[in-house]
């Protein structure tokens, strides 16, 4: 019986059924455009960081004098953290902050390798002295990340 009255009903709603139809694949190719331009975004966040990470590490290349904040075998007892070596480590943990919130929030995708590189780089002598200094003022989450890598490397 309802499958005879399905002619009559669209005969009568036709218009409707389309409008409605049209609605649903709308929406669904809404749905799809969001996903793909929430991927899209996330790429350029991510060449973001990278270009910022990139114009902080050459400082590095560009100014000898800050050589020894890579140096695992320098002696802060003789020759203290200079001024310089301590402001190009602190834009590299306010770069790391940044990339953390950023990744939290969803705006990249925080890459495994950044735990084996955040280990890497606190376990010299001057940058782990210099988060030891620093880290009471950073967000707590962020403390709780790069503490969880340094004790547990992987």
């Amino acid at each position: 019986m309802l499958c005879m009255d399905f002619p009559n009903w669209f005969q009568e709603n036709w218009f409707i059924f389309l409008q409605s139809l049209g609605i649903v694949g709308g929406l669904f190719f809404t749905g799809i455009s969001l996903r793909l331009d929430a991927k899209v975004r996330r790429v350029g966040n991510l060449f973001t960081v990278t270009k910022h990470h990139r114009e902080i590490w050459t400082a590095l290349y560009n100014r000898p004098e800050l050589k020894r904040v890579v140096n695992a075998s320098v002696n802060l007892k003789a020759k203290p953290i200079s001024d310089e070596e301590e402001l190009f480590v602190n834009f590299l943990i306010l770069h790391l902050a940044s990339s953390y919130r950023a990744a939290k929030a969803g705006m990249y995708l925080l890459r495994g390798e950044v735990r084996a590189d955040i280990v890497t780089f606190f376990s010299l002598p001057i940058p782990r002295t210099i988060w030891e200094r620093t880290k009471s003022f950073q967000d707590p989450d962020l403390v709780r990340f790069v503490e969880e890598c340094l004790s547990n490397p992987r």
